[in-house]
């Protein structure tokens, strides 16, 4: 029997759940993965790819899988027609997983050692570093691959700084990085990519992943309605499958659902829900509650601009802004997050029993 490969942590790891680097399991995207192979095969590989799509989708495993199989068959002209699954058993692959493969590059947030916490962002030391890696390593032919996770991090330095050396990379370098928000990407840097647009997973690809990861996480994929109710409130993302099954996130859903479906606001289970989602060692709790919010606002949002009311489309945007800009002030400030929670429901509690914001 052979262990299961040591995986680098990262910041969004999550218990039970392999790495990116560590997955032997990818669902969904085979027209991604078929394109990957035929432009490698045929020595058309971009030197810049861009992935670019919702989190937790699988775009950073696909990265790994696409390096794996590059440094696998190094001639690519012999390389097979499809991506395989990772072979652990083998080193290379056990390499990958470990995150200490010479050819690979992994960026991601880097741990602070004083709070022993990861950084909120990719800073220009980061970027430094593969500069040096494909200076120290392109003398012997072999590919180098560096893959930055999630671009989207990158401060404006970092930016920059990656921007010289997508404009004049080595040869036999390859650049993936991973985008949940590619706006936050400087232009120029997008348009020296190649672009690929991930998109969420089907229900059929949820349930193949989740049959994969579930036992690591404790969830029961023979139990259908709870399954059925997963996937549904996970917009195809197995990520966030993921976190609602590890931190409660159904249990937060349904209750913040309730709440906001009630014909008057029920202080009471409100406060219940605030003190539970917004103490110190809840902060994904909260994350999963605000994101959820955020959900049902887009999706009346989406509901209005289908039957043409635009007027109602556009404010039920526009309170869908304010609520986004309001939770991320209360994290960058510190602000009290039971109360941020308390009011966040209340006044959209109210904007669903009136039929429009406020």
């Amino acid at each position: 029997m052979i262990d299961e490969p040591a995986a680098q942590e990262t910041h969004d790891a999550i218990d039970g759940v392999p790495a990116p680097s560590a997955s032997p399991f990818l669902a969904g995207h085979e027209e991604i993965r078929a394109f990957l192979a035929r432009t490698y095969r045929t020595g058309k590989m971009h030197h810049a790819l861009l992935f670019e799509g919702p989190r937790g989708v699988g775009k950073a495993t696909l990265a790994f899988h696409l390096a794996g199989h590059m440094l696998k068959h190094p001639d690519s002209a012999l390389a097979p027609e499809e991506i395989a699954s990772p072979e652990f058993e083998k080193p290379l692959f056990r390499q990958i997983a470990g995150g200490i493969h010479p050819a690979i590059l992994h960026v991601d947030r880097p741990l602070d050692q004083k709070t022993a916490k990861f950084k909120t962002g990719i800073t220009v030391e980061e970027i430094r570093r593969v500069t040096h890696f494909l200076t120290r390593t392109s003398h012997d032919g072999a590919w180098r691959i560096v893959i930055v996770d999630p671009a989207d991090d990158m401060n404006r330095n970092a930016a920059n700084a990656l921007l010289k050396t997508l404009e004049e990379p080595p040869a036999r370098a390859l650049f993936i990085l991973i985008s949940h928000s590619a706006g936050r990407l400087l232009p120029t840097i997008r348009s020296r990519c190649q672009t690929l647009q991930f998109k969420p997973l089907d229900r059929a690809s949820m349930q193949r992943a989740l049959a994969a990861i579930g036992a690591g996480i404790g969830f029961d994929t023979s139990n259908g309605e709870e399954t059925v109710a997963l996937i549904e409130r996970s917009e195809g993302s197995v990520r966030k499958a993921a976190l609602l099954i590890a931190h409660g996130g159904l249990e937060i859903a349904e209750v913040t659902d309730n709440i906001l479906a009630g014909p008057h606001f029920d202080l009471p289970k409100a406060q219940a829900l605030a003190a539970a989602i917004g103490g110190r060692e809840a902060e994904i709790q909260y994350d999963l509650f605000f994101d959820h919010v955020l959900q049902r606002i887009a999706d009346r949002a989406r509901l209005h601009a289908g039957e043409g009311a635009v007027a109602l489309a556009n404010a039920w945007s526009a309170f869908w802004d304010r609520v986004r800009r309001e939770a991320i002030e209360t994290q960058a400030f510190n602000l009290d997050k039971k109360q941020a929670v308390l009011i966040l429901l209340e006044k959209t509690q109210r904007a669903f029993r009136n039929g429009v914001p406020g």
